[in-house]
């Protein structure tokens, strides 16, 4: 199964039978057939016709709509999931104080443990480099992280591990780009873009997940309860963010797959152009079906995912142990 991503502007998305084409100014760009299709990701503006929508949905393809710069505007999906027992639970363990911390120390344990054997791993192959302060204080944090009686206190620990972390990163960082802190809204130079990228990407993957699985994306446990935030989706993604997006990142700067001239600067940030857009989705397209974990079955990252939904969704349901994503060294 496969995404199609649109970035070019006023295109057209049309049905043929049982294949969908992209077109713009009736040039065709694309001809991708629905049975190889899981969703579709639109850059900017397209036009989906109401023949196309309808079978769309009766597939179940999401469709998820985004700035030029990554936001979330909306999606558009078959309709919601009927297990309304699920999200009960969900409701309950919420205010379950002791599963909510409990829960929370795990993401956070997951989060930390992870960006530790990222720098080891690169340690590993670039023996000439330290990080021997950064690494100390990590596991240091790692060791206080049982002791933490509020959900606040562990976002406080990830925190400051989170930014060890990326002080290692900046020195990771190889050739004509540079990174000397994490910057977010708007990322302020080229590796902080396509960090925040590949998050929103990352992140939007497990939101059409949960929602798939009948859970409510908005109550997390570490992230808790706020308004329009998908905060269960944002929950998941933690484990995954240094060992595949940063990773990622890693590759394309260092590897010089991308370069300066991939980014604008524009609202006072910096930004992937359409070219470099296009050359991001090529390897991210990639790195979703890549083989990233031993198993009795070969898993690529999408199988993954959904694993890990599910596994989320037993734990709130029947209290069974959350086993998070973990990199190896």
């Amino acid at each position: 199964m496969s995404t199609l991503y649109v970035t070019e502007y006023n295109t057209v998305i049309r049905l043929s039978s049982r294949t969908l084409l992209v077109t713009k100014n009736k040039d065709k760009i694309a001809q991708v057939p629905m049975i190889s299709l899981e969703n579709i990701l639109i850059f900017g503006n397209a036009q989906i016709t109401t023949q196309a929508m309808a079978a769309l949905l009766e597939d179940g393809i999401d469709v998820s709509y985004l700035s030029r710069n990554g936001k979330l505007r909306g999606r558009l999906s078959s309709a919601y999931s009927k297990n309304v027992l699920l999200r009960i639970a969900q409701y309950e363990r919420y205010l379950d104080d002791q599963f909510q911390i409990e829960l929370a120390r795990i993401i956070v344990k997951a989060k930390i443990r992870n960006g530790k054997k990222i720098l080891q791993r690169f340690l590993l192959n670039h023996p000439d480099m330290h990080f021997t302060k950064e690494l100390e204080t990590i596991e240091t944090t790692l060791q206080k992280l049982d002791s933490q009686k509020t959900v606040n206190s562990l976002m406080g620990s990830e925190g400051i591990a989170t930014a060890l972390y990326f002080n290692a990163f900046g020195k990771m960082i190889k050739g004509e780009m540079s990174f000397e802190s994490r910057s977010r809204r708007p990322p302020k130079d080229p590796v902080n873009a396509l960090l925040s990228f590949g998050y929103t990407l990352l992140t939007n993957e497990i939101l059409a997940l949960v929602l798939a699985h009948g859970l409510d994306p908005h109550i997390g446990f570490l992230h808790g309860v706020v308004y329009g935030r998908p905060s269960l989706a944002l929950d998941i993604v933690e484990e995954f963010r240094h060992p595949v997006i940063d990773r990622f990142v890693l590759k394309l700067v260092n590897r010089r797959i991308l370069k300066k001239t991939h980014f604008d600067e524009r609202d006072n940030g910096v930004f992937l152009n359409d070219d470099g857009r296009k050359i991001f989705f090529t390897h991210y397209d990639k790195l979703l079906k890549k083989t990233i974990a031993p198993n009795t079955q070969p898993l690529n990252l999408h199988d993954i995912l959904k694993r890990q939904v599910r596994s989320m969704a037993a734990k709130i349901k029947t209290n069974k142990p959350y086993i998070p994503f973990s990199v190896r060294l």
